[in-house]
């Protein structure tokens, strides 16, 4: 008996029930298809008997043989069988339809032998002593058919050859747990395979006629042991060659060529054709692919067949060093099933023998494919042939607008940016250099043609010279849709010393990453040119207003947007008063590292009350600033600006240190001193496209990878499945200090419940609320309120309530995986 060399029967990784492991044990043992052998070993009585053959050509006196015939292969004469009805597939005739349709309700064995049957593959026969076949293969196929239909699978099992010509004299075949597998082979295994063979006797046996037919000789449909599920059914190892069989017949005679989709018994004229075919299927799908097993010819070291999974496939193995990493590697592979498996032929060439299409996971959306690990090689040609298609676009507009007298000829004359009934009354404060409206009003007409969603207003002076520009475009506005809940506007950085104001409109997304809302160039720094921003801003955003606004300590400003936007809250960007302390205790920075982190401390750390007065105060005794103005002044308004302080105002953990920081840096990275205003408007746009692009490797990351749990909690796997992976990693951060946290005190009052907490081992104390009516809870420290995140003492609150999932009021959509659904 001969093992299967073609990987037909080359199973899916990753399952493991006990019907899967005796599939792949009997398709180890089956006969190739193609191949045809004699069996030296047998594991019964009957096939030891059928084994033992004479010099003369004639079959066994074993049952399975035809009786008393004495066949010639030479061409001499012989008996001829009993008359038997031709039951060839091709000849079959049945009266009506409607006959054969109530036939197929019925079961296998209540039609009996002989019985026509049809199983949605064709009409065929129930296999009986005396039916004949046009050939081996064609008694093999019937067989297979029926075998399904019962539930088990076949195997070639014992075959007679003629001596002379070579050709197939009698083949029996077996079901695949007939015999016994011999002890001796698994005596020195150290993981022996699981036994799968049961003695099982049914079989059916053909034998050569000499009129060019087989006919069967024997047929035994008894087993010992129970069939598989019919769903289960298309799984057996037998129907697996017998589809990958009648797919390679359907591929040859195809003409219609590929069509992208991999299918059973698709040809590949090398492995690496293969990959790429695909590998171009998961881009146009939605994942990468990953080269998994391999099995290669011991001879020659060529691929005999190998595997092509999808990269989230199998489990990562657990490794006891992953105990000491402080950042582990985030988990993405869940056991996904999908894969394509090939094959090498006889001719040299690769043919699919299994083709799994279906994945246990989300696949990447188009806009993310690239970043796909499989699919850069892919994209990158693609980008190359869209830059050459942009290319020509690029020249065709060029031609277009040199055909136009100028470029406001080439834009829509209906939309007028240009706001005619806001002009100022004065002349602009400051003054543009020579040549830059021009430049202005040509880059945002441009942008306006490529995209008539841009928008932009002009804001002109007494002299009908241009104030102020404002400007946003449609992906703009969705953040702000998205995540305008809380604004930040700068007005605190210029171009160049001698130029004008940039002033944009700023927040973070879900990834707690910055996004852009919209932005300003301000040639006049007055109240009514401040209105006008914030008027035009809310035009844009269709007259949706933030919930707070975060600004410097600017009363011009402020006054514009209590004229404007007078329900909204108002707080002073800490970094901004951070900066300006840089500015006015320059001396103390030299030299004088405490300082400077006492002074971080103090504007950044401290998020209590008490404590910001106390570390205030302890900073200025240490370094003797009680006589400077600027820091008594600013510690007057403290209220405006410290983050200790109005703490019931949403702020959506704007860390203006990220944000203002980040924000200068990237400008700088683009800007030179000497730059002028359309190279800064176009690096800007750069910066913006930087930022989108970020946030898409941020949603493919998140897509792709879960981040990994401090512990088998459901609390934690709940808030997991809902935060971004930025917000889980704070959370969870949360949740570990509230293991340290401990209850002192609980007083009840009907359905509300106050408690009194603490860290173990220091004295502050925090009181949180719990309503058992409508399960709301309410900590003192109002992380809540401020950030929209629950803090540690109302995690070990509802801990100690049992309540194991966090509630859905205090989950904000802005924070989670599905802030843009």
């Amino acid at each position: 008996m001969s093992m299967d060399r073609s990987g037909h029967g080359l199973l899916t990784h990753g399952k493991n029930s006990e019907f899967q492991n005796e599939l792949h044990e009997s398709n180890r043992a089956d006969v190739d298809m193609g191949e045809e052998c004699k069996s030296s070993e047998t594991s019964s009585p009957e096939r030891s008997q059928e084994a033992t053959e004479s010099e003369s050509d004639s079959w066994s006196g074993s049952a399975s043989l035809v009786e008393k015939s004495a066949v010639e292969i030479n061409g001499d004469e012989c008996q001829a069988p009993p008359e038997i009805p031709l039951v060839n597939k091709y000849e079959m005739n049945v009266d009506s339809e409607q006959e054969s349709q109530s036939l197929n309700t019925l079961s296998v064995d209540e039609l009996g032998p002989g019985v026509p049957v049809k199983d949605g593959k064709g009409l065929f026969m129930v296999p009986a002593v005396g039916m004949e076949f046009e050939s081996e293969e064609h008694a093999y196929k019937c067989y297979s058919r029926y075998a399904v239909m019962e539930g088990f699978s076949i195997r070639k099992d014992f075959v007679n050859k003629s001596r002379v010509t070579g050709t197939v004299v009698s083949r029996r075949f077996t079901c695949y747990r007939q015999g016994y597998r011999p002890s001796k082979h698994t005596m020195n295994t150290r993981k022996p395979r699981k036994e799968t063979r049961t003695g099982c006797l049914a079989h059916m046996t053909i034998a050569w006629q000499p009129y060019g037919k087989f006919c069967v000789t024997n047929f035994e449909n008894k087993h010992n042991h129970e069939f598989v599920n019919p769903s289960t059914a298309h799984l057996l190892p037998s129907q697996k060659r017998l589809a990958f069989a009648e797919a390679v017949e359907a591929d040859l005679a195809s003409s219609s060529g590929v069509d992208g989709v991999p299918k059973l018994g698709m040809g590949f004229e090398s492995e690496d054709h293969a990959y790429e075919f695909y590998n171009s299927y998961a881009g146009k799908v939605g994942f990468s692919v990953r080269k998994d097993y391999v099995n290669r010819s011991k001879i020659d070291g060529a691929v005999v067949s190998r595997r092509f999974t999808c990269f989230r496939e199998g489990f990562r193995q657990k490794d006891k060093r992953d105990l000491n990493i402080k950042r582990p590697r985030k988990e993405t592979r869940i056991g996904c099933l999908a894969q394509l498996v090939i094959s090498r032929q006889s001719d040299g060439s690769y043919r699919v023998t299994n083709f799994e299409e279906k994945h246990n996971h989300e696949l990447v959306a188009a806009c993310r494919i690239r970043m796909l690990r499989s699919q850069k090689q892919l994209v990158a040609a693609q980008i190359a042939e869209g830059n050459a298609i942009e290319g020509r676009k690029i020249q065709l507009k060029s031609a277009y607008e040199v055909s136009c007298n100028s470029i406001g000829d080439c834009v829509d004359h209906e939309y007028d940016p240009v706001d005619q009934r806001s002009k100022l009354i004065s002349k602009c404060t400051r003054e543009m250099r020579d040549g830059e409206a021009e430049k202005i009003q040509q880059y945002f007409q441009s942008k306006k043609v490529k995209n008539p969603s841009f928008f932009y207003a002009i804001q002109l002076d007494a002299d009908n010279q241009i104030a102020n520009i404002f400007w946003t475009d449609a992906k703009m506005v969705m953040d702000y849709s998205d995540f305008g809940d809380v604004l930040c506007f700068d007005t605190t950085y210029r171009i160049s010393e001698d130029c004008h104001l940039f002033s944009p409109f700023v927040g973070v997304n879900h990834h707690k990453q910055m996004v852009i809302f919209g932005a300003a160039l301000l040639y006049d720094e007055t109240v009514d040119s401040f209105k006008w921003l914030f008027q035009k801003f809310l035009e844009a955003m269709s007259g949706k207003k933030p919930k707070t606004i975060l600004t410097d300590q600017d009363e011009i400003v402020s006054e514009a947007i209590s004229s404007i936007l007078p329900d909204i809250n108002q707080r002073v960007c800490v970094w901004h008063v951070y900066q300006r302390a840089l500015k006015q205790l320059s001396h103390m920075f030299i030299g004088s590292p405490p300082f400077v982190n006492d002074l971080l401390s103090c504007f950044f750390d401290l998020e209590e009350e008490e404590g910001f007065i106390a570390s205030w105060n302890h900073m200025m005794d240490l370094h003797g600033l009680w006589g400077n103005e600027w820091l008594n002044k600013i510690f007057e308004t403290r209220e405006q600006w410290a983050i200790a302080y109005k703490r019931h105002i949403f702020c959506a953990d704007i860390k203006s240190v990220q944000l203002r920081g980040s924000f200068i840096l990237n400008l700088k990275k683009y800007l030179k001193s000497d730059s002028d205003v359309l190279s800064f408007l176009k690096q800007l746009g750069k910066m913006v496209n930087d930022w989108h692009y970020k946030e898409l490797e941020a949603n493919y990351d998140m897509s792709q990878n879960m981040p990994k749990l401090m512990g088998d909690v459901i609390l934690l796997k709940h808030a997991r499945d809902a935060y971004t992976p930025r917000i889980f990693e704070l959370f969870q951060q949360e949740y570990e200090t509230c293991l340290n946290i401990v209850v002192n005190q609980c007083i009840e009052n009907g359905s509300l419940l106050e408690y009194k907490v603490s860290i173990y081992g220091q004295p502050r104390e925090y009181t949180v609320s719990y309503n058992l009516s409508n399960n709301t809870v309410c900590c003192s420290c109002m992380k809540f309120e401020f950030i929209g995140m629950l803090c540690s003492h109302a995690l070990k609150v509802l801990d100690y309530s049992n309540i194991r999932l966090l509630p859905s009021q205090y989950i904000l959509k802005r924070w989670t995986r599905e802030a843009r659904v």
